[in-house]
């Protein structure tokens, strides 16, 4: 199904006070600082990882299977915690927020799941609504903002059907209408199309693409490299415990830094005692 209507016209019914803490307002949304995550001392998951992440950007993280991604996004909304360094959210230390605080944190950060993580037997409206009646908001503003979520997402008018009967790519809509119902900050999609055909994968990615248009900053998690050419943006590779930084996409990416994504070397490669190229992290990505 194609979404309906533009971003423009998705305008939440709850906007009054302010979101964020003013003094916050220059700094970067996220800041990695020499982060690493372990769950074998001799295979670290990140490994002195540091990036920053601006309001509103667009970054894919990319790596082969195992490669880290999930994690860093767990880290992310508090799911798991660093083993050492720091990740600054808004110039807030995540892993020493206190127990009372995750919440709060929580409330500014949707994710999608690859799996939707949706109760069958709820309507599509009750699988939306919770993450606002979690926020104990009245009935009618809940009413108001589930409806535009779903308007938002090309899914008006689909409130009252059980989420069982929806098909894959519907239910990925649904679980991105949770995702942006309470105006996060923040979007964390987990490898959201990797249980989607290819046609329907791009045009979910489409959705995340018009959610980041409002203003909205997005961490799309994906090994699709299909996915990565669609538009070139910033690109995060992850592989063994190393983050690699691409400002410009893959497609921009010069040779010294990354090589070519997925390209067969066939037509380079001599019969004669020539040395073996060494695997890049792309290399892997591109077969996982």
């Amino acid at each position: 199904m194609v979404p309906t209507g533009h971003p423009s016209s998705f305008r939440p019914a709850w906007r009054r006070g302010q979101k964020f803490d003013a003094s916050a307002s220059n700094r970067p949304i996220l800041v990695f600082e020499n982060v690493y995550k372990a769950y074998r001392a001799d295979q670290p998951v990140l490994r002195g990882t540091n990036l920053t992440i601006e309001r509103g950007d667009f970054v894919f993280i990319t790596g082969p299977s195992g490669a880290g991604k999930s994690t860093l996004l767990r880290l992310l909304y508090r799911a798991e915690t660093v083993d050492d360094g720091r990740i600054l959210f808004l110039g807030r230390d995540i892993a020493r927020l206190t127990d009372n605080s995750v919440p709060m944190l929580r409330r500014n950060i949707g994710v999608v799941f690859q799996d939707f993580k949706l109760v069958p037997k709820w309507t599509v409206f009750d699988n939306v609504a919770i993450a606002l009646e979690v926020l104990a908001l009245p009935s009618r503003i809940i009413h108001t903002r589930v409806g535009e979520a779903l308007e938002r997402v090309g899914l008006s008018g689909r409130g009252s059907d059980r989420a069982a009967v929806l098909s894959g790519g519907e239910q990925q809509r649904v679980a991105v209408a949770r995702a942006i119902v309470g105006e996060p900050a923040l979007i964390l999609a987990d490898e959201p199309t990797g249980n989607l055909d290819p046609l329907l994968a791009t045009d979910i990615l489409g959705l995340f693409e018009e959610i980041h248009a409002t203003g909205t900053t997005v961490l799309f998690a994906t090994h699709d490299r299909t996915l990565l050419d669609v538009r070139p943006r910033r690109v995060v590779v992850l592989d063994e415990g190393k983050a690699t930084d691409v400002p410009h996409g893959l497609g921009m990416a010069e040779e010294d830094d990354l090589d070519n994504f997925g390209e067969s070397d066939e037509d380079n490669t001599s019969i004669d005692n020539e040395t073996p190229r060494v695997v890049t992290p792309t290399d892997r990505l591109a077969v996982a």
